[in-house]
């Protein structure tokens, strides 16, 4: 005898809402506990600047011609000082690095534009501020966009471009469509302080397997890094809301990379998991004269991390 399942009564339903309602409500206000403990936690590490009504967090150490340090996507400041790039760097020169607006301890004003390009002017007025003429800017991953759009905004203003492990060419995205709900007003919101934090908590460990992949993730990335910091609600969205861009931004970007006329340094892993670099970082390189390629085998994604010396020498040698 066949049994017949009765649609949910008026009841269950209401009573499933609020178990739903419940969790997203307790969830909401763990994520908003956490991200004050973060906060706490992990004061900023350099000074906060106002630049055309954002605050931008900056670290600089060293003396000497300026180098800008320009970090990925859902990244910030001390993914460039764990790594060891900037002690190295400032032995001989002043490095600048910028938390990207809406990651560490900068802002991200609502209802402006952060494309590349805007990223770009605000970092070139910081420089202005902080008196670091012609800069040799270093971009990794997400930052390479910034970078480009610097030097392109600014002919003559920028010393050089390194450019590693960089996103150049538009391509279809596994991940639009969820970056696109975080990103989005209502829904975002909801989903920002509610599930995100808890799934990339639990998710968290297995994305550094892949960006470091094919090494091991460095016992100094996992004990240093503000991991709290960067699972915030605000982060979160603001690097949903960056990768959701990327794909017009380097359609953009890619009308004019036959404008930049200064020296350019490409560095990527062979191994790189997140990003098909034969598709990204080798086209580039070979499709500007004069570019400095450097591949590096049996390397991922972070080269900064893992190939910090080979990295560093590189950037080094453009000064």
């Amino acid at each position: 005898m066949n049994s017949v399942k009765r649609p949910m009564d008026r009841h269950s339903l209401l009573r499933s809402f609020a178990i739903a309602g419940g969790a997203l409500g307790a969830s909401a206000l763990y994520n908003r506990w956490a991200a004050a403990r973060a906060e706490a936690r992990y004061p900023a590490i350099g000074r906060i600047i106002e630049i055309d009504g954002v605050d931008l967090h900056v670290f600089e150490k060293g003396a000497g011609p300026p180098i800008v340090l320009l970090h990925g996507n859902g990244s910030l400041i001390q993914d460039m000082t764990v790594s060891g790039l900037v002690d190295r760097l400032a032995k001989r020169h002043r490095v600048i690095v910028f938390d990207r607006p809406g990651y560490g301890w900068s802002g991200r004003p609502a209802g402006r534009d952060w494309s590349p390009e805007a990223q770009a002017a605000l970092f070139a007025a910081a420089a202005d501020f902080l008196d670091a003429q012609q800069p040799l800017v270093v971009g990794h991953s997400w930052g390479t966009l910034p970078a480009v759009a610097w030097a392109l905004a600014r002919p003559g203003g920028v010393r050089g471009l390194a450019l590693a492990s960089g996103y150049y060419f538009p391509t279809a995205r596994p991940d639009a469509l969820f970056t696109a709900f975080l990103a989005s007003p209502v829904i975002g919101d909801l989903l920002a302080y509610t599930i995100a934090p808890l799934q990339t908590r639990i998710t968290g460990f297995a994305g550094f397997r892949m960006i470091f992949s094919p090494n091991k993730t460095p016992e100094r990335f996992l004990d240093e890094m503000p991991f709290g910091l960067m699972v915030r609600p605000s982060q979160l969205q603001a690097t949903a809301a960056d990768s959701a861009m990327m794909p017009a931004a380097a359609a953009r970007l890619e009308t004019q990379y036959d404008m930049l006329n200064l020296p350019i340094t490409v560095i990527w892993g062979k191994g790189d998991k997140l990003v098909d670099q034969s598709k990204q970082s080798a086209r580039l390189a070979s499709l500007l004269p004069g570019v400095r390629a450097l591949p590096l085998a049996e390397t991922g994604h972070m080269v900064h991390h893992v190939a910090v010396d080979q990295v560093s020498a590189a950037i080094e040698a453009m000064m």
